[in-house]
C-alpha cells in the first residue's frame, strides 16, 4: 500500500503526512515507534516547564496536546477503519490545552501517558487490511482517507518532537 494521495485529506494535514517518511503503512510501523520513543524519553525532565517563548507552551503542555491528538486521530482511525461514514468534528486544540490540568502532572508520568497510548495506536494501526485503509471517512468537513490518518498520527508527532529539539534545547 502507498503513500496518500494529494486528495485523501484536507490540505491542512499534508505538513504531517509529509513528515512522516516511508511508503507505506507498514514502514510507518517499521521506521517511526522507536524513534519517537527514544525522542520522548531523551526530554530532560528538568525541561518540563520550560518554554521558548512568550505565550508558547510548556514541554508539559505540548506533550499533552501530543497526547490528545493522538487519541483524537486514534478514534477517526478506528471509526474510518470500521467504514463508520457519520462525520467527525474537529476539535479546537487551544481548548483542549487551556483545560487540561498538567501542572499537576509530572513530566514522568506525561512521557508514560503518550508512550502507551503510542504502542496501543501502532498496534491498532498494525491490525489494519489493505482494504481497510482505503476506506474514506469525514473528519473536520473533509474526505480522509484511513491510511491519510496513519500518516498524519506519525507526522504529527514528528513534528512536535523536531519542534521540541529545534526551539526547546
Amino acid at each position: 500500500m502507498s503513500r496518500p494521495a494529494i486528495d485523501e485529506c484536507g490540505n491542512f494535514y499534508l505538513g504531517y503526512i509529509n513528515a512522516a517518511t516511508g511508503n507505506s503503512v507498514v514502514e510507518l510501523l517499521q521506521v517511526h515507534p522507536a524513534n519517537i520513543k527514544a525522542s520522548i524519553l531523551a526530554i530532560p525532565n528538568e525541561k518540563a516547564d520550560d518554554r521558548y517563548a512568550s505565550g508558547k507552551w510548556t514541554i508539559k503542555e505540548l506533550l499533552q496536546h501530543m497526547i490528545d491528538t493522538e487519541r483524537v486521530f486514534s478514534y477517526r482511525a478506528l471509526r474510518i477503519s470500521r467504514n463508520d461514514a457519520t462525520p467527525m468534528a474537529g476539535f479546537d486544540e487551544n481548548q483542549y490545552a487551556a483545560n487540561a490540568p498538567v501542572a499537576d502532572r509530572s513530566i514522568e508520568d506525561l512521557k508514560k501517558e503518550f508512550l502507551l497510548l503510542r504502542d496501543a495506536t501502532d498496534l491498532m494501526i498494525g491490525s489494519y487490511h489493505d482494504e481497510q485503509l482505503n476506506f474514506r471517512g469525514i473528519a473536520s468537513n473533509a474526505a480522509i482517507s484511513l491510511r491519510a490518518v496513519c500518516f498524519i498520527i506519525y507526522g504529527h508527532n514528528l513534528h512536535h518532537l523536531k519542534i521540541i529539539q529545534e526551539r526547546y534545547f
